[in-house]
């Protein structure tokens, strides 16, 4: 195990919600031209060069979060999954681990709520056997998010590659977990204190959660941005794993633009760990400012 992802979590509270940041881990790697549809691959290594990362590489870290709300112990999204931990060299895939490190067990987790189904959010609710991470969990998704990738005749449309793999993986991990899945629509209450934000684009029903209890709150924005190096410095760059590139521009400069204005306390899936931050406008862009 990769000791700088092992046994790391971060705690902090949102009135009498708990929130904590596990970490699943990050991957550090050659990034290549098109990753960024809209911007010369010189910019984008420069851009994250600028944030201390080494020379021509991108990073992405995976935080998961636990909220901890009316008795229940909530994961919000789950990870790479456990698998990914036992490959040589692993740097993700630590969930479980960092999970078990603050006395949270697989039977532990009441509810998982997915945000959007590509594989760093939902990989980790299947164990590396293949049977429920988490035996005993509710699993609740976005309603507009479940339609799409279980409708047969979407997944006939799409076109060849990467969203074709994703409707086959999709099945592949929810197929057994169907009869523990519900639905949720935007705006709803998930669980008490967290309510569904419709912000699609990145994925066709790709939700964020705003959690708020007496007076207290914090965004979870999950991939409206990537590494904040990205989507909060460059929010006009398209990614390529946005399923609507123009669509999750508006989304992502919309929410940006409400954060910063507001000064809402953020919880970055793909900001650096702990990924706790302000969103401060600069110019035409924004910048995260890490909360201590």
């Amino acid at each position: 195990m990769n000791g700088a992802q092992a046994d790391r979590s971060h705690a902090y509270m949102v009135g009498e919600i708990e929130i904590i940041v596990v970490a699943d881990g990050e991957r550090t790697a050659p990034v290549e031209e098109g990753f960024v549809l809209n911007a010369p691959i010189d910019e984008v290594r420069a851009a994250y060069g600028a944030h201390g990362i080494p020379e021509g590489h991108g990073n992405t870290p995976f935080n998961p979060t636990v909220i901890r709300t009316a008795g229940k112990t909530v994961l919000v999204d789950t990870g790479v999954g456990a698998d990914t931990a036992e490959e040589p060299g692993a740097t993700a895939g630590f969930l479980m681990h960092n999970l078990a490190a603050i006395g949270i067990g697989p039977e532990d987790v009441d509810v998982v709520v997915i945000s959007h189904f590509h594989g760093d959010h939902v990989s980790g609710l299947v164990a590396p056997d293949g049977s429920p991470a988490f035996p005993r969990a509710e699993i609740t998704v976005p309603a507009n998010e479940w339609s799409f990738w279980m409708d047969d005749d979407e997944r006939a449309r799409a076109t060849p590659g990467r969203m074709q793999s994703l409707f086959a993986y999709n099945r592949l991990v929810f197929d057994p977990l169907v009869e523990r899945v519900n639905t949720h629509c935007w705006d709803e209450e998930v669980v008490p204190g967290v309510t569904a934000v419709g912000t699609a684009g990145h994925s066709i029903g790709h939700t964020s959660y705003l959690v708020e209890s007496q007076g207290q709150n914090v965004f979870l924005i999950q991939d409206v941005s990537n590494h904040p190096a990205l989507s909060l410095e460059h929010p006009g760059w398209h990614l390529a794993f946005d399923q609507d590139p123009v669509a999750a521009e508006t989304t992502r400069r919309r929410t940006l633009e409400w954060l910063a204005r507001e000064q809402l306390p953020v919880q970055g899936f793909h900001f650096p760990f702990p990924g706790r931050a302000y969103v401060e406008a600069a110019g035409d862009a924004y910048r995260a400012l890490p909360i201590s």
